[in-house]
């Protein structure tokens, strides 16, 4: 089938390759088109994906309508923070009916609304779906063993999403609760950003497990508030994700948090980051400002708040939080 992916960093460009090297016909847009040249001219992206050859089934444009345009079944991995100019910008061209699955993860600031809700809100008549998990691009792009969720309000296109996504390496598990999953992806990310200062402070292991807990506890109850199912959170998408996140040399959110305990600046981790995005930076203002909107207990999210925009000393904020647990 004809599939249209819509953002190239790491992830996009890991999914549009595996849709791509199944046999279907794969758009992949990038806003850069340096990135998009590379695509088309040497099958590869070496900026977001290094070392990975991509399918000859893929191809790269930086127009959006070419994307698009008449095409049923799309998947959005722009960050979390464009999402929703990019959602307007597809809406024009986007068929009624459409499948959409995001693969973004993310709580959007001031609204506080799942990426989910927002492309409900900007895309009109298209049946929505969030694909969330333990899937770091680096991984999946070489093909190791992977485990994914799927899930949607729309129960009767999860088969389809299914069998259009699963290989013999990425294993495809439809879900019921698309609240919790979306929850538990973004949540996730404040934990690793406590877990990567954790580890270059070198505090040790029992004080890290400790965090990872309350990680686990403070996603819960987000999940909560939200109408999410309790179970989720012991799953692929919740405790999966999460250790992953927290413990893999490959995640960005965990190497966010190094850098900030090497007290560098956030220009220097934009740079140190190659373009790359740290959801979880983002995504801690969003819950820190939702918990004191609605009086959610987040004493995790709040020490990692104040560290990264109040710059409290850091080991302050851990023991602060120790003390908690």
């Amino acid at each position: 089938m004809d599939i249209a992916v819509i953002g190239a960093g790491g992830w996009g460009t890991t999914l549009a390759n595996l849709l791509a090297e199944k046999g279907h016909k794969v758009k992949l847009w990038a806003h850069e088109k340096e990135v998009v040249d590379e695509i088309n001219d040497k099958k590869e992206n070496s900026g977001f994906l290094p070392g990975i050859e991509l399918s000859s089934n893929l191809e790269a444009t930086d127009i959006l309508e070419d994307a698009i345009k008449g095409i049923g079944f799309i998947v959005t991995v722009v960050p979390s923070s464009f999402l929703r100019s990019v959602a307007k910008e597809i809406s024009k061209y986007v068929l009624d009916g459409a499948i959409v699955v995001s693969a973004t993860k993310g709580i959007e600031e001031v609204s506080f609304k799942r990426m989910s809700e927002i492309l409900e809100d900007e895309l009109g008549d298209v049946k929505i779906a969030a694909l969330s998990g333990p899937n770091h691009a680096e991984e999946v792009s070489k093909k190791t063993p992977t485990a994914t969720v799927i899930a949607s309000k729309h129960q009767d296109i999860l088969d389809n999403i299914k069998e259009v996504f699963e290989t013999s390496y990425f294993k495809v598990y439809p879900h019921s609760d698309i609240v919790g999953i979306e929850i538990c992806g973004a949540i996730k990310n404040i934990t690793a950003i406590a877990v990567g200062v954790c580890d270059s402070l070198k505090v040790g292991d029992n004080a890290k497990a400790s965090i990872i807990t309350l990680g686990l506890m403070e996603m819960s109850n987000v999940g909560k508030f939200f109408g999410a199912k309790r179970s989720t959170f012991y799953g692929l998408a919740g405790v999966g994700d999460l250790v992953a996140t927290c413990t893999s040399k490959h995640s960005r959110n965990r190497a966010v948090g190094e850098m900030i305990a090497q007290g560098k600046d956030f220009d220097a981790i934009k740079e140190e980051m190659h373009g790359m995005v740290a959801e979880g930076i983002k995504t801690t203002k969003a819950v820190y400002d939702l918990a004191k909107k609605n009086d959610i207990d987040l004493p995790l999210t709040k020490q990692v708040y104040n560290v990264i925009y109040e710059k409290k000393e850091l080991k302050k904020a851990i023991k602060d939080l120790i003390a908690l647990i």
